[in-house]
């Protein structure tokens, strides 16, 4: 096994920081770009059927469920590949093997629990997420055929962090752009050519989440990857289990938390502005991927280099890389709120052109997106924590913005204005600012405390040695 961790060129340990994370982010972004297309592209089709406006409202309502399937992903994904390139900083592969393994035995035990609850229970939670009379046969169609696909997309999301955490950045980004191609290519076949409606674009997702799949368990079982799927690390492991669901439960309540603040804005909304203004909220969910999609994956760039480095001891480029993130993150959130502020229409004209439904939409859009220009130091600080491991600190900021802000604000806020609808929107700026300046304050109190006593024990081992 080799020293350093090189893939396609890649030397976490000595290269270039920038040009390290754009050759690792790249793709990544790429990546997530193509997901975020075959995600629109999936409601574009929607939005143009018969009753496309409906529609989309019952896409809407099932979606908080389909986020929460995601998250899950995300509690294995995201909490075993940092800690896997923890490992493989310190030289242990074997223990990085064990980790990937263990891991891979998780997504599959979770998809199936998933697949089970969803199928049984789906109708009376659509009901409880905010489905209405008109709405809740499009939700059930969706979302019955997408459940089926459960465990594809929990090995296809959830294992594919530990391609990028090894640097096969190019393969990782081709795990997504496969799946994102075939789901484009059959949306418009089922959707229209089969006349499936909504239940093609489901089935059309569940395809490519599948062969997405395959492409990820080929590499991981096979001879090119540096850490690989073990049969005999595949069974449990309680201790490694805990590790990497204790650092996995900061990303997965970041995204499954999004999902109890849909269903929240979906009830209040259906309140006080009708399946109209649910509908506009699912072009403001997609508008939120346009802007969180790319941040995701520079942060997936960042990751391995934080990681291995703060594994490695080498906290200058722990240092470096972590101030490159947070300014690109700051500066495309900013890009992003001026032209939602700016022009509105645009993004909105994407999905449907009723003239309600974007009139509805602009006006929204300008409050519901005044405070995301903070969203990207929230974003940039909060997966630094991640990849550094501390679970604790990065759970605590996870629960900040959405349960102990957004969360209350949406229920809180109407009260105290004569336009309810206004504000419900009005929770998530006000939210989005306080958790980034929380998140920022906190984040500089740690790098003055523990990086500096990590430099200091560097410097100790030095004088020893």
């Amino acid at each position: 096994m080799i020293n350093m961790i090189k893939k396609e060129g890649t030397d976490l340990g000595k290269e270039k920081v920038s040009s390290l994370l754009f050759k690792l982010s790249l793709p990544a972004i790429i990546a997530q770009l193509v997901n975020l297309l075959y995600n629109i592209v999936d409601r574009i089709y929607i939005g143009r059927i018969d009753n496309g406006e409906i529609a989309m409202a019952g896409i809407g309502v099932a979606f908080p469920i389909i986020m929460i399937v995601m998250a899950f992903s995300s509690l294995v994904g995201m909490g075993g590949a940092p800690l896997a390139a923890i490992k493989m900083g310190q030289k242990d592969n074997d223990g990085a093997e064990k980790i990937v393994s263990n891991s891979f035995s998780s997504v599959v035990i979770v998809g199936l629990i998933l697949t089970t609850i969803v199928l049984i229970f789906k109708e009376p939670i659509l009901w409880a997420f905010g489905a209405s009379e008109t709405t809740i046969s499009y939700s059930l169609d969706y979302l019955s055929i997408y459940a089926i696909g459960t465990i594809a997309v929990q090995i296809a999301l959830g294992m594919n962090p530990f391609i990028n955490t090894q640097g096969f950045a190019k393969f990782g980004m081709m795990t997504v752009i496969i799946g994102a191609i075939i789901n484009i290519v059959l949306d418009p076949i089922f959707i229209f050519g089969f006349d499936m409606g909504v239940k093609g674009a489901a089935l059309a997702t569940i395809i490519s989440q599948t062969v997405s799949a395959i492409w990820v368990l080929i590499f991981l079982f096979g001879k090119k990857t540096k850490i690989k799927i073990r049969k005999e690390y595949m069974i449990p492991d309680l201790g490694i289990i805990k590790k990497t669901m204790g650092l996995g439960v900061s990303p997965f309540i970041m995204q499954s938390t999004e999902s109890l603040v849909l269903i929240s804005l979906n009830n209040m909304l259906m309140n006080y502005g009708g399946d109209i203004a649910v509908s506009a909220m699912t072009i403001m969910s997609s508008i939120m991927q346009i802007i969180i999609l790319p941040m995701m994956g520079l942060t997936q760039g960042a990751q391995p280099i934080i990681s291995y480095n703060f594994g490695a001891k080498n906290i200058k480029r722990v240092k470096e890389t972590f101030i490159l993130l947070a300014k690109l993150c700051f500066s495309y959130t900013t890009i992003m709120w001026a032209m939602l502020m700016i022009i509105p229409q645009v993004f909105v004209s994407i999905f449907n052109n009723d003239p309600e439904l974007l009139n509805m939409t602009t006006w929204s859009i300008r409050i519901y997106f005044a405070g995301i220009f903070a969203f990207g130091a929230q974003v940039a600080f909060q997966q630094t924590f991640l990849a550094l491991g501390k679970a604790k600190v990065s759970l605590i900021l996870a629960l900040l913005r959405k349960i102990i802000l957004l969360i209350p604000l949406i229920f809180i806020l109407p009260n105290f204005m004569d336009d309810k609808l206004f504000g419900v929107l009005l929770a998530e700026p006000i939210a989005d600012i306080i958790a980034a300046l929380a998140t920022t304050i906190t984040f500089v109190i740690f790098y003055k405390k523990t990086f500096k006593k990590e430099q200091t024990d560097i410097g100790r081992e030095t004088t020893d040695n």
